[in-house]
């Protein structure tokens, strides 16, 4: 079974691969049960966020790990893989500018991903 760790960094790994901008996880440990980590990363177009989820449960399908939900991947504006111990957000950067779910989770420890500033 892998880590939370494991997954994140999988996970970010992926995101990272198929060119995911501004990729952020969050450590919500201290603060809820639902999840160990949260994955924020935008996408330029529904396609390419459609691309990223897609890319993100392939990888793990390989790995052993089935998803235990998936949302949003037919609206176009924001898709939501649900790992278990990690959720991936994928958003159009206007949308994650709306919802600021970075500013959502205060003052937790935040990583960022290789890409910042891409």
């Amino acid at each position: 079974m892998a880590t939370a760790e494991t997954l994140r960094d999988l996970a970010i790994s992926v995101l990272d691969e198929h060119k995911a901008l501004d990729i952020k996880s969050i450590d919500v440990r201290k603060q809820t049960d639902i999840t160990d980590y949260l994955i924020i990363a935008s996408g330029t177009s529904d396609r390419h966020l459609r691309a990223l989820a897609d890319a993100v449960m392939a990888r793990m399908r390989e790995e052993g790990v089935k998803p235990i939900g998936k949302e949003g991947l037919t609206v176009g504006d924001w898709a939501l893989v649900d790992l278990g111990d990690v959720v991936v957000h994928v958003m159009r950067p206007e949308v994650r500018d709306f919802y600021q779910l970075e500013r959502l989770w205060g003052d937790l420890p935040q990583m960022r991903g290789q890409n910042e500033g891409r």
